[in-house]
């Protein structure tokens, strides 16, 4: 069917008449051997009003998240307990270093800063950003709604103490198909950049 389940082999249908508008963009072409449509997450375009912070430079830690966030699967919430993902589709890589390399290019973009850059990038850091990505997916219960929440946490590199630690979340509409699932997600995420961006330059 193109569709793979993290809680059981039941069918999408089955129990699940209040998504009908969600099923059957998730069903199309079901029995065929398509391919995966392949999405990517556009870095935020920063509106650069933050403090500026250039004697600093920041690491982007690898982002953490549970086993059903840490693919390139698009997850669908059914129901707060169940979720499926995304017939057809796919991330362009797995979703915490897609988060990772945004944050890093949304830093980039802000011009706020003396450095921005990966572990393993050789970088003479001054504080590290810690993400845990809690929820991004549809929320299919909801009214088919993009649902992005990370956790974030500023650690002073020199002696290990958490400088700030905050959860940013933001929803969009979704639509009813799969790339208008994909731009709802990027909408929220690209809110969710922005807010992380903002909040650290003010906070380092």
């Amino acid at each position: 069917m193109g569709l793979s389940h993290v809680m059981s082999r039941r069918s999408w249908i089955r129990g699940t008449a209040i998504i009908l508008p969600l099923t059957a963009a998730l069903l199309a072409g079901c029995g065929t051997a398509a391919k995966n449509d392949t999405y990517d997450l556009s870095a935020a375009a920063v509106d650069g009003t933050g403090p500026s912070a250039k004697n600093k430079q920041i690491l982007i830690a690898d982002p953490t998240a549970l086993k059903a966030l840490n693919s390139d699967q698009i997850v669908i919430r059914v129901s707060p307990s169940e979720i499926q993902y995304l017939s057809r589709s796919q991330w362009s890589d797995t979703l915490p270093r897609m988060v990772q390399s945004k944050l890093v290019q949304a830093f980039e973009n802000s011009g706020k800063l003396g450095g921005v850059g990966k572990p393993g990038q050789g970088l003479a850091i001054d504080y590290q950003l810690v993400t845990d990505i809690r929820s991004f997916e549809i929320d299919a219960a909801s009214g088919n709604k993009a649902v992005v929440e990370i956790s974030a946490k500023i650690l002073n590199d020199r002696n290990g103490t958490v400088r700030a630690q905050q959860v940013f979340r933001a929803t969009a509409p979704a639509g009813g198909d799969n790339v208008s699932f994909v731009k709802g997600l990027g909408r929220a995420f690209t809110s969710v950049t922005d807010q992380i961006v903002g909040w650290t330059l003010k906070s380092i």
